[in-house]
């Protein structure tokens, strides 16, 4: 049997962070639900209170090839490395120099978006790729692969 996956993400803003990855994958925010042209309209309905409109926030991509993307606010900080995280295939095909150069650039737009730069490792045996590695707004590490 086929399952579908979600990948969902702890998040203080759920809003900001959302839109964080969209900017990153090129995914776009899920839509309001059918007959309302806005999540306002929906939530005003469903008598959510505004303190409460950033609990949770979603996106897809819009090829409909990747997993869907949720976030979710929680009360408690990130504290540790992540056990788990995404690499983000920035490279694909290329090698060396052209590889760590493609990466870099993509680290720059990602810094503007508000990541970070936490570290760069060189190509060298037995893998022979480089990569980088950053965190989100909110501190989860990801690598530019």
């Amino acid at each position: 049997m086929t399952r579908d996956l979600q990948l969902t993400f702890d998040a203080a803003d759920p809003a900001a962070l959302c839109a964080f990855w969209c900017a990153v994958l090129g995914y776009e925010l899920d839509p309001p639900p059918p007959g309302f042209d806005t999540w306002d309209a929906a939530l005003d309905a469903f008598g959510v209170p505004p303190e409460r409109r950033n609990d949770a926030s979603a996106a897809h991509d819009p090829e409909a090839t990747r997993p869907r993307l949720f976030f979710q606010r929680v009360a408690e900080p990130k504290t540790a490395k992540n056990r788990v995280h995404l690499d983000v295939r920035a490279a694909p095909g290329l090698e060396g120099t052209d590889r760590m150069d493609a990466l870099e650039a993509e680290a720059d737009r990602l810094v503007g978006l508000g990541a970070e730069r936490v570290a760069r490792h060189e190509p060298a045996p037995p893998l022979g790729h480089g990569h980088l590695v950053l965190r989100d707004p909110e501190g989860n590490e990801f690598c530019l692969d």
